[in-house]
């Protein structure tokens, strides 16, 4: 039982929620006026239920038996993942009704459902490369921004009368460019599966010229909201995601030059790169936006 539960906390990978912090920090920098009760609630809703929950739900579908996000050997799913995971969603949602709001109950039980046709074998949405793209990119990105602004505003303005949708669609392009990324180290172990992944379907060089182009529109749409519509400094964006950039681009040509490069020591170090200097630009901007609250 000992070891039972210790595998299950490893498949649950609740280190692996700081990937998934950037998109909560960027929204709350954003929110004019923050409830500061709230956004602590809902950042450890989201942080340690409803994503935990989510990579538990992935796993315990996917029995997966090689790397996977966060964990290079994952050990085999027992039931008593599937009984976690059913609690955290569980909590995940009571907590959410209880101390949130109803509006931000419906867009978390939303994502929970999406996560699930995503993964559950009966439907998996994740063996259909363009779907499960669009998922990824609408879920994780755009509905993430949205559902942290109803939880964390407290200025009681409609999300879509804001100008805040930019920042969000930004957002989806940044996750779009990097959902194909996670995939590019496991070709093998997908189409054994029978999953075709957007990465299968691009290839490894098309996977990196696919991240090229959303990454790029992500920083339009990211310079249109900061300075266009004068929410702030896109100089802030390129300083810290600079060796993030540099990065990208020697694996990228690493990569070109060998295809074994394409693996999961180099991917883990890209996620690494990628949620300090997000984390940080983010942090620096709530910073500047709501210094009076700290």
């Amino acid at each position: 039982m000992k070891k039972e539960l210790k595998e299950t906390i490893l498949l649950l990978r609740i280190p692996f929620s700081v990937y998934l912090m950037p998109i909560f920090i960027f929204s709350l920098s954003q929110t004019p006026v923050i409830n500061v009760t709230q956004a602590i609630i809902s950042f450890l809703i989201l942080h340690l239920f409803v994503y935990p929950a989510s990579n538990g739900y992935n796993s315990y579908e996917d029995k997966d038996t090689e790397s996977i996000g966060g964990l290079e050997k994952p050990p085999l799913p027992s039931k008593l993942l599937y009984q976690v995971v059913l609690i955290f969603d569980i909590s995940a949602l009571l907590l959410s009704i209880i101390f949130i709001n109803w509006m931000f109950t419906c867009l978390v039980a939303t994502y929970v459902l999406m996560s699930r046709l995503y993964s559950y074998k009966g439907v998996r949405l994740k063996k259909y490369p363009i779907i499960s793209f669009l998922t990824v990119f609408v879920f994780q990105g755009f509905w993430t921004f949205w559902m942290v602004y109803e939880a964390v505003d407290a200025s009681n303005i409609e999300f879509f009368n804001t100008d805040l949708p930019w920042a969000a669609l930004a957002s989806s392009l940044m996750i779009g460019g990097a959902y194909p990324l996670s995939q590019i180290y496991q070709h093998k172990q997908d189409q054994e599966s029978g999953d075709f992944t957007i990465s299968i379907l691009l290839g490894i060089r098309g996977t990196f010229i696919f991240s090229i182009v959303l990454f790029t529109a992500a920083a339009i749409f990211l310079y249109y909201y900061f300075e266009i519509l004068y929410h702030g400094s896109i100089l802030i964006f390129i300083s810290c995601l600079s060796p993030l950039l540099l990065w990208f681009n020697y694996w990228m040509f690493v990569t070109w030059k060998d295809a074994n490069n394409a693996n999961f020591k180099n991917l883990m170090m890209m996620n690494n790169i990628s949620a300090i200097c997000m984390n940080l630009c983010y942090i620096i901007y709530a910073l500047q936006n709501h210094t009076s609250i700290f």
